[in-house]
């Protein structure tokens, strides 16, 4: 079997917001082509990894590693290395089309002709907005409007995509159509991705790694499935989780 190449890795990072430590000592790993949960209650640190990555949240120290380099993160830098971010709440220019939201996604991305094969391919992806092109982003229901973020972010192709709290504010139904839509990105694309979710049990059942955070400080982490048969996960929901890996 080959040996996955570690795209992305965060050590012993810590950010601070005021007297506030929102990570503390927190390190991840993110390998080519894998699905990796962030998982953890309110305030545990878990979007403040994404944040960190991405460059828009205040390291104190730690470092993070791109292919094995460290790098300081600076976010229109990290878009030209490979890494793309979708954030918490969809955040669509409601007052601009669907295509305009997509299009925007490629604005890294010199060559035009290369953008619209970009348009082409992610749309290829996403087929029930092709009927929705010219539509006002803000028409659209919540479920539609997160496919139009993820298609956005995708628009750099990007090796590694980060998303924070892709379910926030959807219906059941449309959660799973959402988790169904990362999946088979992954698949297709062989894109890493970094899933910050609250819906847990959905996601774990195709993820490759999880870890839980507490309190800014990762406290265990293992396949996505094995917390779906062990209780680490309601120790630290319901605040009864004693160590740390």
């Amino acid at each position: 079997m080959l040996t996955k190449e570690t795209l992305l890795k965060t050590h012993n990072l810590h950010v601070h917001y005021g007297g506030v430590r929102a990570l503390d000592g927190a390190s991840v790993e993110i390998d080519e082509g894998e699905i990796v949960a962030l998982m953890g209650p309110n305030g545990a640190g878990k979007s403040t990894v994404l944040k960190a990555i991405f460059g828009i949240a205040p390291v104190a120290s730690g470092e993070i590693f791109w292919h094995g380099k460290p790098i300081k993160p600076v976010p229109h830098e990290v878009v030209s290395l490979g890494i793309s971010f979708v954030p918490q709440g969809r955040r669509v220019f409601k007052h601009l089309t669907v295509y305009e939201n997509i299009e925007i996604g490629g604005w890294a991305v010199p060559e035009r002709h290369v953008v619209k094969e970009r348009i082409a391919e992610v749309l290829d992806l996403f087929p029930a907005l092709k009927a929705k092109l010219s539509a006002k982003s803000g028409t659209l229901s919540g479920g539609q409007q997160q496919m139009v973020a993820l298609a956005r972010g995708l628009m750099t192709d990007p090796k590694v995509l980060l998303l924070d709290e892709p379910s926030l504010g959807l219906a059941p139904k449309i959660v799973k159509e959402v988790f169904e839509k990362i999946r088979e990105i992954n698949e297709r694309r062989k894109t890493a991705i970094v899933v910050v979710e609250h819906n847990i049990k959905s996601l774990l059942e195709f993820t490759d790694r999880a870890y839980v955070l507490d309190k800014g400080k990762v406290v265990a982490v293992a396949p996505g499935k094995d917390f779906l048969t062990n209780d680490t996960l309601e120790k630290v929901f319901m605040g009864r989780f004693v160590g740390q890996v």
